[in-house]
């Protein structure tokens, strides 16, 4: 007798990320109550399920939700505030100034609410965030039903979050107590950078990530001014000095990881740390080329993030893919280092690996949430496709995604999204704080 479930999901092409290169033809998804309950050729699941409602995509590739391993959300409202500058020359010149005089709860809200709409409608289903006021960054991605991880910042100076780093835990973590249980809004301990942190603070942030088992959230190595400074003050490596405190583990993710040499990459395997590989916004500011091919042949979970769109400028990881895989070919002068299926790994299954999420989200698998993304490659520049995972990476862009689910909810239907927010509304947010900014 059949079984009956919510939805069914009939694809031309379903990319299901594990096992790892495969590309199915012709099968479907089940889901049930949010979770995936099989996965099976097109005709058996006809004679083995009835659904409340069905889905056909014939001219499209099902994959995962994709996984935005680091973004600073309500950045969206400075994108374009300052570009063109080094890394140091942005954040104390435009950045660290704008926030002084605007950083508020309603900022952080409206800008996560604009970039939790940019980021669905581009197929980004979980974002690791760090940012401040976390409790108002989770209301907005809740309100926009999407998985997020919410950083409590850690940051040695004021701002007009928190006065001192006992601040910063003591907000965040209240924050965190609000929200605990929620299903799809989790917590991490961020603290900024090795160069905005003392030991005593990275020390607590990696003994609070244990107590409440919880991943570590770190902007490291992203400029050679890092790597010098580091020396001429702590006589280390900013990476040496995170291991020596206790801070390197396997919930630890590091962001950039731009400037690495041998002893730097022994670490993060030795420590099975997970790494934010952020492509665009390390050739935005100049940061350098990640080794990101040595890291993976090392066997380290490397993801993809956007950054904040004040520093990318979008939070696309279509675009993220196909600068990973470009930069990885021509940094190494080998064209096979990260392959297409490799790049969709990175912005998915290899993002919740780094998150300790990989029992329940980044690939499509029986018993994970039904978290996915439907892109259509039915118009004339996707065509011809003689393989599905190359055109997602090298093709296709995030204007192709037609479908988004988050826990088997729809999010985005035929291109259109589903949100409390129109477009209209977010837009007129945008204005709203542009008109602020400018003051």
């Amino acid at each position: 007798m059949p079984r009956h479930v919510d939805l069914l999901i009939n694809a031309r092409w379903i990319i299901p990320i594990q096992p790892s290169g495969a590309v199915l033809e012709h099968h479907a998804v089940a889901i049930t109550d949010g979770a995936i309950v099989a996965l099976l050729p097109q005709e058996q699941a006809r004679a083995q399920f009835v659904a409340t409602s069905m889905r056909d995509l014939p001219e499209h590739v099902l994959i995962p939700g994709l996984i935005n391993l680091h973004a600073h959300s309500a950045m969206s409202l400075m994108r374009g505030i300052a570009d063109d500058l080094p890394l140091m020359r942005w954040l104390q010149e435009a950045i660290w100034p704008t926030e002084g005089k605007h950083l508020s709860p309603t900022f952080v809200r409206d800008g996560t609410l604009v970039a939790a709409a940019e980021m669905l409608a581009g197929g980004i289903t979980t974002c690791n965030e760090m940012y401040f006021y976390p409790g108002d960054a989770a209301a907005a991605f809740d309100q926009a039903g999407m998985r997020a991880i919410l950083g409590i910042p850690v940051i040695e100076f004021p701002t007009p979050y928190a006065s001192s780093a006992n601040e910063y835990f003591q907000k965040g973590l209240a924050a965190r107590d609000h929200w605990l249980g929620h299903r799809r809004i989790y917590f991490s301990i961020a603290p900024h950078a090795p160069y905005t942190v003392s030991d005593e603070s990275l020390e607590r942030a990696t003994s609070l990530a244990a107590e409440l088992d919880c991943p570590i959230h770190i902007h490291v190595h992203e400029t050679a001014l890092e790597i010098a400074d580091s020396l001429a003050q702590h006589g280390t490596r900013p990476l040496t000095r995170l291991a020596r405190l206790g801070v390197l583990g396997s919930s630890t993710i590091g962001v950039h990881a731009v400037h690495l040499d041998a002893s730097d990459i022994d670490l993060l395997e030795r420590y099975n740390c997970g790494i934010a590989h952020c492509p665009s916004s390390n050739m935005k500011l100049g940061s350098g080329i990640a080794p990101i091919a040595r890291l993976i042949t090392s066997g380290i979970p490397v993801g993809l993030g956007t950054d904040g769109a004040a520093s990318n400028n979008r939070l696309d990881l279509f675009q993220e893919m196909r600068q990973a895989a470009l930069l990885a070919k021509v940094s190494t002068l080998d064209p096979t280092a990260v392959p297409a299926h490799a790049a969709l790994r990175m912005a998915t299954l290899d993002g919740a690996r780094a998150l300790g999420m990989a029992d329940s989200i980044g690939s499509i698998e029986a018993g994970k949430r039904a978290d996915l993304c439907a892109v259509a490659l039915d118009r004339l520049e996707t065509q011809p496709c003689f393989d599905a995972a190359s055109h997602l990476v090298y093709v296709a862009g995030r204007e192709h995604v037609s479908h988004v689910w988050v826990d088997g909810e729809l999010r985005v239907d035929d291109h259109k999204m589903l949100l409390r927010n129109n477009n209209s509304e977010l837009i007129g947010l945008c204005a709203l704080w542009q008109t602020r900014l400018q003051c």
